[in-house]
């Protein structure tokens, strides 16, 4: 959907005005080690072309026949690349009417939260992706909307009372919370029977088999309301994943200490397009890393490279192979960083989109592909294997290593650690091959003589030797690495 600029300051009525319900010491549920897929289904594969009233896929705003049934059917897919979860935007029915010339295929305007919008199928189909999902092994997350309802749908009629209007606007100071988000008709959660029927949609989802919920636009929900339907998930083992569009690391370590599992963290996605897609330095990166120590829980944090509502990572170029080069050289750096990494469909192959609604073109499988995205495809399905494999790139503790000031911004360095596991990750931000010899007292590093090792990840000629007390690094230009390192 379309996003408001972000406000600079955090809303104490919206991150935790009030202290955590006693639910909120409950154990957490995790999502630490997953590597999560999202899908737009109306984008990604038509598998009933019965449902298609009103398809028409050379309209970017239009319907485009995307549903369940033909999502069901490319889980193999999902499950080829390594991914272990699937989070879709909302299946809920839609208004039936289209909003300045855009239909509601994307999911945000919704006019029943309990039923499935015909274009993408029935409940009985999204039961049918539940259990082939789970019977795969992957997770479910669901998308979530508690903020409002769609321009034209009926309740906004039927039930004025559980909407914010523009007295309730003009008289607020709180303009995020009680004023509409980009015009959409504003649920006013403090009315009970608003309050019942959010929590009630939780619930009946749930009921469906969904493992995780990722709760849109939470900047302008109020906080009692959120603390109570976040305790209550919490009770349930419902992980939880909430957007604040432009969140830095303090606003998620805040939502977090409130009650949320993850957010994504917008920061770190901004400096991973400046610094690997834009060539403008690593430095970007190291200064949103060196403030993990703030996060409550650093292992839940959602990481991207791009997703529905930014223009793609590879639109950063303008020349499509050096996009594709780079996507492969963020795939890799995505995955060897703590957190959950959600790699948005077509990503995986660097595809080219800018705003809404370019970067939300229809998703292209293997048949259609070109040999430099069958390269990019076979780099993220290589780096997601790696990540899963090694239990200190999936969920061990992280440090930055300290770098001199001439190398920051062509170098970066990080150990990955859990009991027994040790790694070294190794961006490198230099157009060419170039080889670096480093103190291991200057990055704080303890390492022993370790004769050349090549990189985990496939097909790259990197290279790791210790010697003498010196890390020497030989690393080719615009990519991350990964090496085993001895104790």
């Amino acid at each position: 959907m379309c996003r408001l600029p972000l406000l600079a300051a955090l809303l104490a009525s919206a991150a935790g005005a009030q202290a955590p319900s006693p639910a909120h010491t409950a154990a957490r549920p995790s999502f630490e080690g997953q590597v999560v897929y999202q899908v737009m289904p109306d984008r990604f594969a038509d598998g009933n072309p019965a449902n298609n009233a009103s398809v028409n896929r050379s309209d970017p705003r239009a319907w485009h026949g995307g549903d369940l049934a033909g999502l069901t059917a490319r889980l193999p897919y999902i499950q080829q690349l390594g991914a272990t979860a699937v989070w879709l935007t909302p299946i809920y029915r839609q208004q039936a009417a289209s909003s300045f010339d855009t239909a509601p295929y994307h999911g945000y305007w919704p006019a029943d939260f309990r039923a499935v919008d015909p274009h993408f199928g029935t409940l009985a189909d999204f039961g049918t992706f539940v259990k082939a999902a789970h019977g795969a092994g992957m997770r479910v997350v669901l998308d979530q909307v508690i903020n409002h309802y769609g321009y034209e749908a009926g309740a906004v009629k039927a039930h004025p009372a559980w909407f914010n209007g523009p007295a309730d606007c003009a008289a607020t100071k709180n303009k995020d919370v009680d004023c509409p988000l980009a015009g959409l008709p504003d649920l006013r959660q403090a009315n009970p029977e608003v309050r019942a029927l959010l929590l009630g949609n939780a619930d009946f989802w749930r009921g469906q088999g969904v493992d995780a919920f990722r709760y849109d636009a939470i900047k302008h929900v109020g906080g009692p309301f959120l603390n109570e339907l976040l305790a209550r998930d919490r009770a349930a083992g419902t992980w939880t994943l909430g957007e604040w569009y432009g969140a830095d690391t303090g606003t998620v370590a805040d939502w977090q200490r409130a009650g949320l599992d993850s957010l994504f963290l917008f920061s770190l996605q901004a400096a991973m397009q400046q610094s690997i897609m834009d060539g403008q330095g690593l430095s970007r990166v190291a200064s949103v890393l060196t403030r993990q120590g703030e996060l409550p829980r650093p292992g839940e944090v959602a990481l991207f490279l791009d997703n529905h509502d930014v223009p793609r990572f590879a639109q950063g170029s303008l020349f499509e192979d050096q996009g594709q080069a780079r996507t492969r050289y963020g795939l890799r750096a995505l995955m060897t960083l703590r957190g959950v990494p959600v790699i948005w469909q077509g990503t995986e192959i660097a595809m080219r989109g800018g705003p809404d609604p370019d970067n939300r073109r229809d998703m292209r499988f293997e048949h259609a592909w070109t040999p430099a995205e069958r390269q990019v495809f076979g780099t993220a399905r290589d780096a997601i294997a790696v990540r899963k494999a090694s239990r200190a790139l999936s969920a061990g503790t992280q440090t930055l290593r300290p770098m001199p000031t001439r190398l920051e911004d062509d170098l970066l360095l990080l150990t990955r650690e859990v009991p027994g596991e040790r790694v070294l990750v190794a961006w490198h931000n230099g157009r060419a091959r170039k080889t670096y010899s480093v103190r291991l007292s200057a990055l704080g590093l303890k390492a022993g003589p370790q004769p050349v090792t090549r990189s985990l990840f496939a097909g790259q000629d990197a290279r790791l030797s210790v010697s003498g007390g010196w890390l020497h690094l030989s690393l080719p230009g615009g990519d991350a690495a990964v090496f085993a390192l001895k104790p």
